[in-house]
């Protein structure tokens, strides 16, 4: 089963001006391109071709000497969900009731969480992510970073959240202003809808 590279799903320039139409360009047709299909490459012959996205993913972050085929995998994964996690006119506040009551019980409100989520994202050093996380045995809601394709869903939890601190995400709009950019994605850019709904599906069940 060959992974593939989906369309994103609004115009180059919706996210404009906060994520410009030439990150974008780069970040879908260069960066996560490339991710699919070295991905497609390292996979073959390794017995995790029929399995899905997120178990082939799984396995080969346990498998250290997969850690190659791992790095095009968790990026896939991480930005398949990343482009989703956005929207024009998105960020704020303005949280779906379901979701809004758990970040306010778990994190202090949305005031907690764009404190904790911004300097997770500001204290990741060099390349990775910052992740609003579920933890699978017990349901509660944290704030985690991970380093470069590394994502939560390799530790046992499920993502909900995530922002790409890779410079390939920012440099073009913010140069090396990695909070002017978190600060911008929180605000103006979560898609809560998106995030509601992977909370409404429960803790992600692997497989592998």
């Amino acid at each position: 089963m060959a992974f593939e590279l989906p369309p994103l799903p609004y115009s180059y320039d919706a996210l404009g001006p906060y994520m410009s139409a030439e990150t974008l360009e780069f970040h879908h047709d260069k960066h996560h391109k490339a991710y699919v299909d070295k991905g497609n490459e390292l996979i073959a012959g390794t017995g995790l071709e029929n399995l899905s996205l997120e178990d082939a993913m799984v396995a080969a972050f346990k498998d250290k000497t997969k850690a190659g085929l791992f790095n095009q995998l968790g990026q896939h994964y991480n930005h398949l969900h990343f482009c989703n996690w956005m929207k024009q006119g998105g960020g704020g506040a303005k949280i779906p009731g379901a979701l809004e009551a758990k970040i306010k019980s778990d994190l202090d409100g949305f005031d907690g969480f764009k404190k904790k989520f911004v300097e997770a994202g500001m204290t990741q050093f060099g390349s990775g992510w910052a992740w609003l996380a579920m933890d699978n045995a017990t349901g509660k809601l944290e704030i985690m970073k991970t380093a470069n394709g590394e994502n939560p869903v390799v530790y046992g939890k499920t993502a909900l959240l995530g922002v790409d601190v890779w410079e390939h995400s920012y440099y073009i709009d913010y140069r090396n202003a990695r909070p002017k950019y978190l600060e911008a994605f929180v605000d103006n850019l979560i898609n809560w809808e998106y995030v509601a709904e992977l909370h409404e599906k429960g803790p992600l069940k692997i497989a592998a």
